[in-house]
């Protein structure tokens, strides 16, 4: 079997997941939200928490037994413990927290998937709970494309 990254099995298993919605829509009720014993609230972090896990690489406690659940919690908790990485040092599979006001409260998280082009900092990512419309609460799990340069971010590698 081909060695793939720890990385590349997170996003693989995330993959499979574009296109799921929450059920019924504006509920935020999802499998993930079930699994974690957490449903019905904003799930971004909650995705990528039951990613991290189904791909055999559980995340810590981050305030809950599964991973995390909040973007401020999470971010705190990888600051804490030098787990942050730079833009130049992202790789496949680590987190990526948007602060889309700019005021330092991160909203959102999903997982870097590659670049589209490094030099202008245009980035692939999976997010849960994301939609065209609605940035952070928007029930669907998407492929999207971000500019990073545009867009207050932190970056954390899990151990």
């Amino acid at each position: 079997m081909e060695n793939v990254s720890k990385g590349q099995q997170i996003v693989n298993i995330a993959f499979k997941e574009v296109g799921t919605k929450e059920e019924p829509k504006n509920s935020n009720e999802t499998k993930y939200g079930k699994w974690f014993g957490f449903n019905g609230v904003a799930w971004c972090a909650i995705f990528c928490s039951w990613c991290y896990s189904m791909a055999g690489f559980p995340l810590p406690n981050i305030g809950f037994k599964k991973g995390m659940a909040g973007c401020q919690t999470a971010v705190k908790y990888f600051r804490e413990n030098k787990l942050i990485v730079s833009v130049d040092k992202l790789q496949v599979g680590d987190l990526v927290f948007f602060d889309w006001n700019n005021d330092g409260r991160f909203e959102h998280v999903g997982l870097f998937n590659g670049w589209r082009d490094k030099d202008l900092l245009e980035a692939y990512t999976i997010e849960g709970n994301t939609s065209l419309t609605n940035q952070s609460n928007g029930g669907e799990v998407m492929s999207r494309k971000r500019n990073l340069s545009a867009i207050n971010c932190v970056f954390a590698r899990p151990k």
